[in-house]
């Protein structure tokens, strides 16, 4: 099977929109998973069934409670999803979510048995401290977490701008990501790469060994265009 092709919807698509796109995906076997709005987790569950993951793109740090307008894990798994995104940057930078917050949610999903995509990446004006940006965010992983944890760098500055980070910038990313999770927890891990990628590029991208996925989102939303990337996936070897 190929290299792991991981949609990220973020706040795109009614329920009708997204069982028109899963149409397209109904009898394709592929290694992609899906991460939608919480609306839209049951839907595309049942149109994929076991043709994907299903996964949400955040989920609340409290079990369960009085927190009007957050989502639980419980829910989501409810729902069909078996994965959760967790540390997005639009998560971290917009929504001012920090290490301590992610941990709670961390710890949540493993109680629920949610595998995670977490992300980590450095904006543009830290790209010169890269090594100590990813550890930063990378230190509040355990032991624990590594049994079914994705880890997705992403530059925030490739992030919906078009801009793609270059083969260096992906292969020391990559590597300060690998290194220090097999230093620190004796673990390997897969490491997707995310930022404005698209059918034009993805080759480019997937071609490199220390990419073991993509974790695409503007592209993601096209299903002609998403067949490709998966397409394309599967053809890396």
């Amino acid at each position: 099977m190929g290299k792991l092709v991981v949609a990220n919807w973020k706040m795109n698509k009614t329920i009708g929109e997204a069982e028109e796109f899963c149409s397209h995906f109904d009898k394709r076997a592929g290694n992609y998973m899906i991460c939608c709005s919480a609306t839209l987790i049951k839907p595309v569950f049942d149109c994929l069934k076991d043709r994907s993951k299903v996964g949400a793109q955040n989920i609340c740090a409290y079990e369960e409670g009085a927190y009007t307008g957050e989502i639980s894990a419980k829910m989501v798994k409810d729902a069909g999803a078996d994965v959760t995104i967790l540390g997005h940057s639009e998560r971290r930078h917009i929504f001012n979510e920090t290490n301590d917050d992610l941990r709670k949610k961390l710890d949540i999903a493993n109680k629920y048995g949610l595998q995670v995509i977490f992300c980590v990446g450095e904006t543009l004006e830290e790209h010169d401290n890269i090594e100590s940006v990813l550890v930063n965010q990378l230190e509040i992983l355990t032991k624990e977490d590594l049994g079914n944890l994705i880890i997705a760098y992403e530059p925030v500055w490739a992030i919906g701008t078009g801009k793609v980070a270059t083969e260096e910038d992906i292969l020391v990313a990559h590597k300060i990501v690998k290194d220090y999770v097999k230093r620190n927890y004796g673990n390997d891990v897969k490491v997707l790469y995310g930022g404005s990628v698209k059918p034009e590029n993805a080759a480019e991208i997937l071609k490199l060994n220390c990419v073991d996925g993509v974790l695409v989102g503007g592209a993601s939303l096209d299903p002609v265009k998403f067949e490709s990337l998966i397409k394309t996936a599967n053809e890396v070897l």
